[in-house]
């Protein structure tokens, strides 16, 4: 066990642009200590990696396919060949495939994902590379949380129960990142049913500043029950361009306008970093 391992504690396109400038800044001088979001471009697909004041790396889903190599590379240091979590929200192709890629190139300290099953040669192919790799591996439930630093941690909200036979999307791990007074809510493919359901039993837990919009901005997901609970200030949506699913859906577009709740996108703006210093969001 390395000692970053150590030290996590399992417990187991410019539209509103304006706002998302008053929302975020670029320091003007090079901050340190700074913990990151970095939102991959990893094509029609998920991909997240956040970094912890300390070093502590914690990668959420990997997109399709190798894609997310590329970025990895633009964002972590040529010799760094580690992650310290690797976290894969649901078993669908667009946010694991790209994993059995870094599983191939990067030494993983801890694995976990939910328990629902898929029966594709891809999701196969994943689990039985973190067998054979003997990675640490768990599934997750509601209350489980991740000690990525001081005063920085990434809380599972859901699920809160065997979700082994679901349907895929709808077993989605959602989880809440805290990096001191500062918080973002990462989704997965999680339905309306799923984040009434969160809306209605954790109300207060989901009050975020950053919100990563469910499905890849599909209508099956961003309530305005769910919105009026994050009450987010930025909303973070990674889809393909020129995607055939019409992703982020108009409807969700309009919801996020009627709400004022200023959006990024990959198709947009490509690759998206936040730093964070505990107070304040930047833009990288």
């Amino acid at each position: 066990m390395t000692s970053k391992t150590a030290k996590i504690a399992l417990l187991f396109c410019l539209i509103l642009i304006l706002g998302v400038l008053c929302f975020v800044s670029k320091p003007k001088q090079e901050l340190n200590n700074l913990s990151k979001i970095h939102m991959l471009n990893v094509g029609q697909g998920d991909s997240f990696l956040i970094e912890s004041v300390d070093g502590t790396q914690l990668l959420l889903d990997g997109g399709r396919d190798a894609t997310v190599l590329t970025e990895l590379s633009k964002v972590m240091a040529w010799n760094d060949k580690y992650i310290d979590v690797v976290i894969a929200t649901h078993p669908d192709a667009d946010h694991v495939g790209g994993l059995v890629d870094v599983l191939k190139r990067y030494k993983i300290g801890l694995f976990l994902t939910s328990d629902v099953v898929a029966d594709t040669q891809t999701y196969k192919s994943l689990i039985q590379s973190v067998v054979d790799k003997k990675i640490p591996a768990y599934y997750v439930r509601q209350g489980m949380n991740l000690n990525l630093a001081d005063k920085t941690d990434f809380k599972i909200l859901f699920p809160d129960r065997d979700t082994h036979d679901w349907e895929t999307n709808t077993a989605s791990v959602v989880g809440r990142l805290q990096i001191g007074d500062r918080s973002a809510l990462f989704t997965g493919d999680s339905p309306i049913s799923v984040e009434k359901y969160l809306a209605q039993t954790i109300t207060k837990e989901l009050d975020v500043d950053v919100l990563q919009i469910g499905h890849h901005g599909s209508k099956t997901s961003t309530s305005s029950e769910y919105l009026k609970a994050t009450t987010p200030e930025l909303g973070l949506i990674s889809a393909g361009l020129n995607n055939s699913y019409g992703h982020p859906h108009p409807e969700v577009l309009d919801l996020l306008k009627k709400f004022s709740i200023p959006w990024v996108s990959t198709q947009q703006a490509g690759a998206y970093t936040l730093q964070n210093d505990g107070v304040k969001w930047y833009k990288k």
